[in-house]
């Protein structure tokens, strides 16, 4: 199992520690929120493969928080998982119109947790082994790595971030701010061109191996990774 992370919104400490135990043991690395203010804070730092999210939160309710996050860029793609002990057909489909992807109802075991939470993954198109590939680059999230065609590419921490961003979302075209956001962080306060010179250097480092032209310039929008070279 890759080792994919986790944001878990639950504010009952119990229950928290219960599933944050028994998804580390199925190999996610766990990060865990009281409330949605919290879970805010952490998306801040960093973004993780997936949340689940409990209904029942104080102040803002985890089908707020959903439709919250549908509407940030950096955060709209982001697997969600809603747990709640409302069972009802219209509560269902409240969570699904906010843009919640799957639905489990309390009581629940863990092992269903798990399973929903490596469907939903595998739906999302997200990596079984940590790795993404495309065009003959190789992007390890887990060892940190750049390969071309096999050959280690020498790449910064921030060209690794960059190329990662890209590459798990070929063809998709990405503007300045999306690509601050998702590399940088919100918090971090850097002009767009920044982007400009991190693409630059990520170009150099795979031009060695003829795989510069991967990350193509979209006119008036920024950059996408693509191995359709009529797409250039």
């Amino acid at each position: 199992m890759a080792d994919h992370s986790v944001l878990l919104i639950e504010d009952e400490p119990d229950i928290r520690e219960m599933l944050s135990f028994s998804l580390g043991r199925a190999g996610f690395t766990v990060r865990a929120a009281g409330s949605a203010e919290q879970a805010l804070r952490a998306l801040d730092e960093a973004l993780p493969d997936l949340l689940i999210i409990d209904w029942m939160l104080p102040g803002m309710s985890g089908v707020e928080l959903a439709r919250r996050l549908r509407r940030d860029q950096r955060t709209a793609d982001l697997p969600l998982l809603m747990l709640t002990a409302r069972g009802e057909e219209s509560d269902k489909l409240n969570s699904f119109d906010a843009g919640v992807d799957d639905y489990v109802t309390k009581p629940f075991s863990p092992r269903e947790l798990v399973a929903r939470v490596r469907a939903l993954l595998r739906r999302a198109g997200a990596s079984t082994d940590g790795k993404f590939r495309a065009g003959g680059i190789e992007v390890d999230s887990n060892g940190r790595r750049v390969t071309a065609d096999g050959a280690i590419v020498r790449v910064g921490p921030t060209e690794f971030r960059l190329i990662e961003t890209l590459i798990r979302h070929p063809e998709r075209a990405f503007d300045r701010a999306q690509l601050l956001n998702k590399v940088w962080g919100r918090n971090v306060y850097v002009e767009e061109r920044t982007v400009d010179v991190h693409v630059l250097r990520l170009r150099k480092a795979l031009a060695p191996f003829g795989m510069d032209k991967l990350i193509q310039t979209v006119r008036g929008v920024g950059y996408r990774f693509s191995t359709n070279s009529e797409a250039a």
